[in-house]
């Protein structure tokens, strides 16, 4: 999906600037909105891929108006819409209304709380062996899907060396699509800086993506 929460950022929007000594969380709201994330992926409705996904659908005037932990406050309140966990009434009231649905298998005791915190492995079997080694020279596609990708905009249709074969992991874009997991190989792939930013770019820069090997073809 192209917009304005591409990856690689995008012209116009100034520097990224880093934060001395910058905290967790701002404000005690920012680690409620993380928690309330955590949790909620317990429910097996959703994974991590969805979660971002349904951030970018945010309407763009939507997106740039809010801060990070705005926009995971937004995205778990359509998710929760969604999937009948809540009502519009609800979230404009404040609190529910109706008895909440009974609990699954997946709820979590307060020991493990932890444990939630740890993402766990993507890493799944392969069916294939890997196309590209390290070495090769890959060409990143230019794509343009509709829906979540992981391949930044800023890399599609340039040249990169296979810098490490990272093993067969989930492909988030057939996650969000509903295609199921649909492993693929995932490779870390470097790009020369001069390649993409132009000839006056910083000619040590180097740019390390990872990416799965849909997102790649042979030169």
């Amino acid at each position: 999906m192209n917009g304005v929460h591409d990856m690689g950022g995008m012209h116009g929007f100034g520097e990224v600037k880093q934060e001395p000594n910058e905290p967790v969380f701002h404000a005690d709201w920012e680690g409620r909105t993380f928690a309330m994330s955590m949790l909620m992926r317990t429910t097996g409705l959703w994974n991590i891929d969805r979660s971002r996904a349904e951030q970018e659908m945010l309407p763009a005037h939507l997106y740039l108006a809010s801060s990070y932990y705005e926009r995971w406050g937004r995205g778990l309140e359509q998710l929760v819409l969604k999937y009948g966990l809540v009502s519009k009434e609800e979230i404009a009231a404040g609190h529910a209304s109706v008895p909440g649905k009974a609990p699954g298998s997946n709820v979590k005791p307060a020991a493990d709380v932890t444990a939630l915190l740890t993402r766990g492995s993507y890493e799944r079997p392969a069916r294939a062996l890997a196309r590209f080694k390290p070495g090769d020279r890959v060409r990143a596609r230019n794509i343009n899907p509709p829906t979540h990708t992981r391949l930044p905009r800023y890399v599609r249709g340039h040249v990169g060396t296979v810098e490490a074969v990272r093993g067969c992991h989930v492909f988030p874009d057939s996650v969000v699509r509903g295609d199921g997991e649909d492993p693929h190989w995932l490779y870390t792939v470097v790009f020369d800086g001069r390649d993409l930013w132009g000839a006056d770019s910083d000619p040590s820069l180097k740019v390390s993506v990872e990416a799965w090997e849909p997102y790649l073809e042979s030169i």
